[in-house]
């Protein structure tokens, strides 16, 4: 009889520590590691993984797979990339608690927020809660390739709380603070891993207004979160207002964290130019840890980008009259109207109209870059579409026009918003060397057509680990602990992201040699044909969740182990 239910033999294990790799085997029974190293006892299934890395399944702390949890039994791009733990919930935005008469409230925040079309979300989500345990429990229920936690989000909880005086943004009044708070600890007794909230700007509704959870004063926060304090558990999540001023916004972070004693977790990313805009909120976040908070900044690893493009939400022209005209046409259609003299003479020289946040930064040229081929998430300057332009001796617009309706209007450009600090990573890499940062913001089930960062993970072994000049990356081991156990930990997931007896049989048997990443495409798997932008990724020999793979040499094996993570661990 077979000790063990699986065996992954001869592989070099970076176990997560950030302790030197070393070659060994691993043997899983009952979803956990039962051995590492050296040991006796075959498997009822056994992995060669000689010549492979073998790592914990990574854990992604940030994402919005609200919806695609309910309606999907795949959480992709996520999974294609080594990740085998998300959260959801995060910006505070989410479908619970909501009652029936809130529904069209909540899909227009989440429309706005996070680029979710009304559509998909009306025919995607069942509304089988009303309160966030009921939710938990709908998530429970469901089959899925990989692991789901969930934060208790601030929009929906306000709005529950305070009807459409939440909505509005009235101030909360001592009864609505006491509800508030009661209804976080029954989340967090329930199973939520904590509670977020945005302080944004440009989070909007997508009827142009500020989201529930805007401005709310640091009281509410400290009420809410005193929810957390009560049931004993609980991570506190934000995304800081950039714009007004990141020292300030760590500050109330770091207020809201010292009131309640609990973790907390936030955003931090650095402009591309001007001002080190971020020093001041690290230096607030040192003072409050040096002072016994516990508080971690989540840093993407490459520049936080927009892809624009014709079949996107994005683009140059896209708020401009002459092409709202025939942005309903067919796309071959489009770019042949696109093409004719005076269309495009009028899309060269319109101003664009206001519109959805994002779409502001769609005429950022000098951080443009064209995206083919081989992405390259880290583009020199002079390969911008100003830059570009600027040698052809032609406007930026026209130098984007002809891309746009070249290779039949599927040409894609990569803007790069933020984290690109003069045309390069370097500060990306001193911040994710800090113990207070950790990597996230992978943002995986929103902003379908104009995001797709979920792949970070395969970014960041092959930029920072395979690829990168000695001295200039990560070590293996280094990169593989901030995927998996340091994002683990300051979520409070700690029973993962390490291989040791006794953890989670979350697993990654990769070819790093072999690894590859392609440029994202286009599948239209949402509810009601919804359009999204997906990436895959090549050298992943297995992923594996619970002892049970999910995926085999870069394809779904149909496999559903992920369940629900009720709590911290």
């Amino acid at each position: 009889m077979n000790e063990f239910d699986l065996v992954i033999r001869g592989g070099t294990i970076v176990d997560g520590s950030g302790e030197a790799p070393f070659t060994g085997d691993i043997a899983v029974r009952e979803g956990r590691i039962a051995a590492v190293g050296a040991f006796t006892g075959a498997g009822v299934e056994e992995i060669d993984a000689t010549g492979r890395i073998v790592t914990p399944g990574f854990v992604d702390p940030h994402t919005h797979y609200d919806g695609q949890a309910v309606w999907s039994e795949t959480l992709s791009p996520s999974s294609s990339h080594g990740v085998t733990s998300v959260v959801i919930g995060n910006c505070g935005v989410g479908f619970a608690p909501c009652r029936q008469e809130d529904h069209a409230a909540l899909i227009n925040v989440m429309e706005g927020v996070e680029d979710i079309p009304e559509v998909v979300m009306t025919e995607g989500l069942p509304w089988t809660w009303e309160t966030f345990p009921e939710y938990l429990d709908t998530l429970d229920s469901g089959r899925r390739d990989i692991d789901v936690a969930a934060f208790l989000p601030h929009s929906p909880l306000r709005v529950y709380a305070m009807g459409a005086r939440g909505a509005n943004r009235e101030p909360a009044n001592d009864d609505d603070l006491a509800r508030m708070r009661r209804l976080a600890k029954e989340a967090i007794l329930a199973g939520a891993i904590g509670f977020a909230t945005s302080r944004l700007l440009i989070h909007k509704t997508a009827d142009g207004q500020a989201i529930p959870s805007f401005d709310a004063d640091i009281r509410e926060l400290k009420e809410i979160t005193g929810g957390m304090a009560d049931a004993g558990s609980g991570t506190f999540q934000v995304v800081p207002d950039l714009f007004r001023g990141m020292a300030a916004e760590f500050d109330v972070v770091a207020q809201v964290a010292e009131s309640c004693g609990r973790p907390a977790t936030i955003t931090l990313g650095t402009s591309n130019e001007g001002a080190r805009n971020w020093e001041g909120a690290i230096a607030r976040m040192e003072q409050a840890n040096a002072a016994g908070a516990r508080i971690t900044a989540q840093v993407l690893p490459r520049p936080i980008g927009l892809i624009a493009g014709l079949e996107l939400s994005i683009h140059p022209f896209a708020l401009c009259p002459s092409y709202a005209a025939i942005a309903a046409l067919p796309l071959a259609e489009r770019v042949a109207r696109m093409r004719e003299p005076g269309r495009r003479a009028a899309l060269l020289t319109e101003t664009p109209e206001e519109g959805q946040p994002l779409a502001q930064f769609g005429r950022n040229f000098a951080w443009m870059f064209p995206f083919d081929g081989t992405p390259d998430y880290a583009p020199p300057l002079s390969d911008s579409v100003a830059a570009r332009a600027a040698a052809k001796g032609i406007s930026p617009e026209e130098f984007a026009l002809d891309w746009l309706t070249d290779g039949d209007g599927h040409n894609m450009l990569f803007v790069a918003l933020g984290n690109y600090f003069e045309g390069n990573l370097d500060v990306v890499r001193e911040l994710l060397s800090r113990p207070d940062c950790i990597v996230g913001l992978g943002d995986g089930g929103a902003h379908y057509g104009a995001i797709c960062d979920a792949s970070y993970p395969t970014f960041m072994l092959t930029h920072w680990v395979r690829d990168a000049t000695p001295g200039e990356g990560f070590e293996l081991a280094q990169a593989v602990r901030m995927l998996s156990r340091k994002a683990a930990l300051a979520v409070g997931l700690g029973d993962r992201g390490l291989l040791k007896t006794g953890y989670k049989a979350d697993i990654n048997v990769i070819d790093l040699a072999g690894m590859d990443l392609p440029l994202p495409h286009i599948e239209h798997d949402l509810p009601a044909g919804g359009r999204r932008l997906n990436q895959l990724a090549k050298g992943y020999d297995a992923t594996i969740v619970a002892g049970t793979v999910i995926r085999r040499f870069d394809h779904d094996t149909g496999a559903r182990p992920g369940k629900l993570v009720r709590g911290a661990r």
